[in-house]
Parts: structure tokens; C-alpha cells; sequence
């Protein structure tokens, strides 16, 4: 049985460097381009030393060089490679998070597709969530074209069975897949040899000990024939078990020549699983000596590990500062520059309706006196929501006339001003009208669940939505227009995508630092010009969000999808 995902590096790892580079649209003298390839294969070098540290901060560097190049086909190489270091290192749910990038920038048609299910299916195996586990090794395989393509996801289905105690039907899969007659391929040697290795042990756990022995037995032999260093460790490990009740002195030779191989090959989980046959088998002293090893070991793998994943979330995290940080001075240019703009026409503005200004302001601060702050957002929040299209156009109208009747019509004159005022306040009277037409959010402790609820509505046979994040937000620390905010801006969000975008794959990521909370919305739908975003009623998100302190970001073009940057202050 496989308990680790080197072999599975190993397989995506040939299969992704056989393919040749086809989406580099730059010519081969773009110094850019160039520097993000070098970048790359630097990576790779620090990969294959076993530098995972270097090697997963310069994949995240070549993965933004790419993102800048609009290279989606590198952008998810290297996002694949940051996921495989991530999981050789333990970090499951860091590598499921890197992964969820990738879906956008991907077709269900796309080379990568294969390579991305079977790394989901990793993690959820390594984090025994068996049902997702065999979802995405049975989307990997239906990206195979022939029959020995096939036989490793579903070797790694059947393992998942076994896992389950689902013996009947890993039997089944294992023995449709075994190939047939003589083979002298050494690939197709040892994918026979891990078959039955596993068909073996399934047996033997379904109470067919004879009949799994024998082929567990000639599975070890294969791979000793063969040098497979790292399948014998399974196959010593499946002897170590099998024999743990019947005769320990046969369990622990087995278990011991898996450690051996294991500390060799610096295979850390087969050791420890190795020493804990080691310790259950033996009552004497040598069992103290192993359960200290194992002690020992597993205390420094998990230092290591933790290590590790607080680097890579940190690489990640100063990536994302730098790119909002670049992002926010672009917006600074861009909103200094309409300032300038601004200006020119404030100066006439101010002379035309300073007196009009100035008697709705007297209006409005005689109204709101009384309200605080939290009013103010709840009842601008409540305007919002399902506003018709007529009611919408027609309010909209007479905004407009009594902006043109402060333009045309002297204010001086007392009859004059009694009309504006009745003007805005009929405008004021169907705003609160509108208001009343709307429903509450429940922010109380079901927020979470009652959010998960709504996003996952949209998920159809059509549309896949991902949700990760949820749980890592402490909600109770959120105020309660906030809560409103999020639930109204990914609501619209979701009803925008269902509408224009029919998109195959929604990502939702939440996350948190020590000062924000953090949405990040994509999809890899038709996406639309950043000139339509107002005319698609998107405007009204911008207004919830800054309506709180934060701000929201979106980024789209034609074809290549939507992603929504969500950021307000704890």
C-alpha cells in the first residue's frame, strides 16, 4: 500500500518535463521571459537536491514572472511543483491551497488537469478524506487514453478501498489491472510488482492469508530483482504486518529490513511505522530502545515539518504583500490622476450648487442626528438589496431632474428652494421604501455554516465551487456589518458568475492575518472588459466594502476568467 507521494512526484514530474513549452507567446530574445525561465529551472535544480526551501520560493518567483507574462500554461507548472514540495513535506492543506490556484488558469481539456486531480488525491488520502480522495483520482482518470495510463489511478483507488475496509472491491480493481502474460518492460515490472503487493495485502485483510502471502511473497521478490529500494519498504512493511500475530520473530526481521531501507532511502513515515511493528512485537529491552527511536524521530520530523510549513506560508505571504503593494501604488496613480481631472470641474461645480449643497446637508444632518454610525451602514445596505430595474430607472430619473433644477432655477428665490426640498424629500420617501422590501442575515454562531450553505448552491454538474478557508476565520471576532458585507458582495458575486460568466470552476479562499481578513474570489469563466464591471452592477460591492474600511479589487479580461481581491481591517 503506498503511504507516501514520492512515487507520485515521480510519475507527475516525468509526465509534466516530456512536455514541451508551447504557451510561451514571447520570442526567445524577451529578456523577461527568459529571466522567469532561468528562474524556473533553477527551481527544479534545488527540487531534485532536495532544497525544498530554496526551491519552493524560486518557484513562487517564477510563477509571478509568468503571471506578468500572462503565461497560464508555466503559471500552473510551477504552482504544481510548489504543491509537491508542500506535500513531501507534510503540509497537506498548504498544498490543496496552492493547487486551488491553479484550477482557474485550467481547462478540463488542459495537459495539467491529470497532474492536479492526483495531487488532490494525495492530500486527501495523507488526510484520510477517502471520499474526495477517490473523486479525484477517478476525474485524473478519466484524462488517461490507454490502458496503462489507467492502472495507476486506479491502483491508487484500490488502495483507498483498503484503507476503507472496502477489501471486495479493491480486489476487484487490482485483478482487472494486473497484466497479463510475460512482461520484461522494468517500468511495467515494478507497476506489476506494487499491484500485487497491494492485492496481496487485501486478501490477506479480507482472511485469505495463503493466497496473500503468495502474492505479497513474489511482489518483494520482483522488486528485489529489480533493485526497487522503495517499493521493498512496502513490501517488508506488509510482511511485518501480516506475520505481527503469528510469529513476531518473522514481523520483526521484515519490520527491521524496511527500517534499514527506510533510514537509506531518508523515507521518515516508513521508518516510524517500521519501529512501531518493532515495538509491538518485542516486550524486552530492545522494545524501550525502539519506542525511544521512535519517540525521537517523531518528535523531529514533527519540528521539521512544522518548520517547513511556516516558511512556505511565509514565502507566500511576502509574495502576495509585494504584489498588493504594487497594486496599491498603481491605484494611487490611477486616482491621482482623476483627482487632476476632478479638479477642473469641482472649481464650477462649487460656484453652481454650493447653495443647493448646502441646504441638503442641513436636510441630511437633521435626520441622521439621531442615528449612529451603525444605522447609517445598515440602512444604506438595506436600499440596496433587490432593487427592480423600473423602480431603479426611475429614481435614478429624478436624482437627475432635481440635479438639473438646482442648474436651471435660481435657489434665491424662496418658492424655488420649498420646491427642491420637496423634490428630495419624495426622493427620500421611495429610498425608504425600497428598504423595507429586504431580509436579514443571521450573524449570530451558524454565520459560517449558514455562508458555506449559500456559496454551495451554486455548485451544479456545470460549475464546481471550492471553499477553502472557512474554518480558519474566527468569526465571533467579526462585527456584524461586516459578516453582512461578505455574505451580500459573494452572494452578488455568485449570482454575477451564474449569470455571465458560466464558468466551469469557482475558487473562494478565505484567510486572515494579524490585522485583515482576506477573500480571494476566482473563476475561470468567460470573464468580461473592466469597462462592463459598472453596467454588470458590480459597483455596488465597491460600496458595501468601503462601506466597512476595506477594499475590493477585480481583475478580468475576455476569456480569461474573473478574480475578485477582498481585504477589510479585523
Amino acid at each position: 500500500m503506498l503511504r507516501s507521494p514520492f512515487f507520485y512526484l515521480l510519475f507527475i514530474t516525468l509526465f509534466l518535463s516530456c512536455r514541451k513549452e508551447t504557451n510561451n507567446h514571447l520570442s526567445k530574445n524577451s529578456v523577461t521571459s527568459d529571466e522567469a525561465i532561468a528562474i524556473r529551472d533553477k527551481a527544479l535544480l534545488k527540487f531534485q537536491n532536495k532544497d525544498y526551501n530554496s526551491a519552493f520560493y524560486n518557484f513562487n518567483k517564477s510563477k509571478i514572472a509568468f503571471e506578468n507574462l500572462k503565461d497560464s500554461s508555466n503559471i500552473v507548472y510551477n504552482l504544481i511543483q510548489m504543491a509537491a514540495i508542500q506535500q513531501i513535506n507534510g503540509d497537506y492543506y498548504g498544498s490543496k491551497e496552492t493547487l486551488t490556484e491553479a484550477l482557474p488558469y485550467i481547462n478540463q481539456k488542459d495537459v495539467y488537469s491529470a497532474a492536479i486531480n492526483n495531487y488532490f488525491g494525495i492530500a486527501d488520502k495523507e488526510l484520510s478524506i477517502y471520499e474526495d480522495a477517490v473523486y479525484y483520482y477517478k476525474e485524473a482518470l478519466k484524462e488517461c487514453k490507454d490502458s496503462i495510463c489507467k492502472k495507476a489511478p486506479l491502483n491508487n483507488i484500490a488502495v483507498i478501498y483498503i484503507l476503507q475496509n472496502k477489501y471486495d472491491k479493491a480486489i476487484l480493481i487490482l485483478e482487472s489491472i494486473l497484466f497479463k502474460g510475460q512482461i520484461t518492460d522494468k517500468l511495467f515490472l515494478k507497476t506489476q510488482a506494487r499491484i500485487l503487493d497491494n492485492l496481496g495485502f487485501a486478501y490477506f485483510k479480507k482472511g485469505m492469508s495463503e493466497k496473500g502471502l503468495s502474492l505479497m511473497e513474489e511482489s518483494l521478490q520482483i522488486r528485489n530483482n529489480l533493485n526497487d529500494r522503495y517499493g521493498s519498504i512496502e513490501s517488508n512493511l506488509h510482511l511485518a504486518e501480516f506475520y505481527a500475530k503469528t510469529n513476531s520473530q518473522n514481523s520483526n526481521q521484515f519490520a527491521l529490513t524496511a527500517y534499514k531501507t527506510a533510514t537509506e532511502s531518508n523515507s521518515i513515515d516508513e521508518r516510524l511505522k517500521a519501529l512501531s511493528y518493532l515495538i509491538s512485537n518485542d516486550s524486552n529491552l530492545k522494545s524501550s530502545y525502539y519506542a525511544k527511536k521512535f519517540v525521537s524521530l517523531n518528535d523531529s520530523i514533527i519540528k521539521i515539518r512544522n518548520n517547513f510549513k511556516n516558511k512556505f506560508a511565509k514565502i507566500k505571504y511576502d509574495s502576495k504583500k509585494e504584489k498588493d503593494e504594487n497594486q496599491k501604488l498603481k491605484l494611487e496613480k490611477a486616482e491621482n490622476l482623476l483627482a487632476l481631472q476632478k479638479a477642473k470641474y469641482q472649481k464650477i461645480f462649487f460656484i453652481i450648487g454650493i447653495s443647493s449643497l448646502f441646504l441638503l446637508l442641513l436636510y441630511l444632518r437633521k435626520f441622521y442626528q439621531n442615528r449612529n454610525r451603525i444605522e447609517k451602514i445598515k440602512t444604506a445596505y438595506s436600499t440596496e438589496t433587490r432593487i427592480a430595474k423600473d423602480i431603479h430607472d426611475g429614481l435614478a430619473n429624478d436624482v437627475f431632474h432635481a440635479i438639473t433644477y438646482t442648474q436651471t432655477q435660481p435657489l434665491t428665490n424662496e418658492s424655488n428652494k420649498e420646491n427642491l426640498l420637496q423634490k428630495l424629500d419624495d426622493i427620500y420617501s421611495r429610498v425608504r421604501g425600497i428598504s423595507r422590501e429586504n431580509n436579514d442575515i443571521d450573524t449570530s454562531s451558524n454565520f459560517p455554516n449558514n455562508l458555506k450553505a449559500m456559496l454551495s448552491t451554486y455548485n451544479s454538474s456545470q460549475t464546481n465551487v471550492i471553499i477553502n478557508g472557512v474554518e480558519k476565520i474566527n468569526w465571533d471576532s467579526v462585527d456584524d456589518l461586516k459578516k453582512i458585507a461578505i455574505q451580500r458582495v459573494l452572494h452578488e458575486l455568485m449570482v454575477n458568475m451564474k449569470k455571465h460568466s458560466e464558468a466551469p470552476v469557482v475558487s473562494i479562499k478565505f484567510n486572515t492575518d494579524s490585522n485583515s481578513l482576506l477573500i480571494d474570489y476566482s473563476d475561470n469563466g468567460k470573464g468580461c472588459e473592466k469597462s462592463k464591471i459598472i453596467k454588470n452592477g458590480l459597483q455596488n460591492m465597491e460600496i458595501r466594502i468601503l462601506a466597512v474600511k476595506g477594499t475590493i479589487t477585480f481583475e478580468t479580461e475576455p476569456n480569461k476568467g474573473f478574480k475578485v481581491k477582498i481585504t477589510m481591517p479585523k
